[in-house]
């Protein structure tokens, strides 16, 4: 079993909204920055936004700014990802990742770039269609 697992995924129609929940197996999220990224068939895994570790500061691509909104429940050790006004160009499977390090934190939330050292899970389908 993968460290982290998603869930929430489905079928929803244009307009819609879905819930994404991020969960660890086997550690707590408390000291990790948690992102969320898709990737839709034929193209790159995409980052769409990214919660850190220290006072919840929250990051979004262009792409998903005002529509989608990544938080995180300490208490319940879970991250989500509220996605409001779906697109048929959101459909994807969507992943969570983790890291834990400062270097790798401020890259992947501040800066959106690549990081090797991101735990991952196996992803959560989401279908946008009527």
């Amino acid at each position: 079993q993968l460290p982290l697992v998603e869930s929430g995924g489905g079928l929803v129609q244009p307009g819609g909204s879905l819930r994404l929940s991020c969960v660890a197996s086997g550690f707590t999220l408390d000291y990790f920055a948690i992102a969320w990224f898709r990737q839709a068939p034929g193209k790159e895994r995409e980052e769409l936004s990214c919660i850190d570790n220290n006072n919840g500061e929250t990051y979004y691509a262009d792409s998903v700014k005002n529509r989608f909104a990544i938080s995180r429940d300490n208490a319940k050790d879970v991250v989500y990802l509220q996605m409001n006004t779906l697109k048929p160009e959101d459909t994807a499977v969507y992943y969570c990742g983790a890291v834990h390090d400062a270097l790798s934190i401020l890259r992947m939330c501040a800066e959106f770039r690549a990081v090797d050292t991101i735990t991952w899970g196996k992803g959560t389908l989401v279908a946008v269609s009527s």
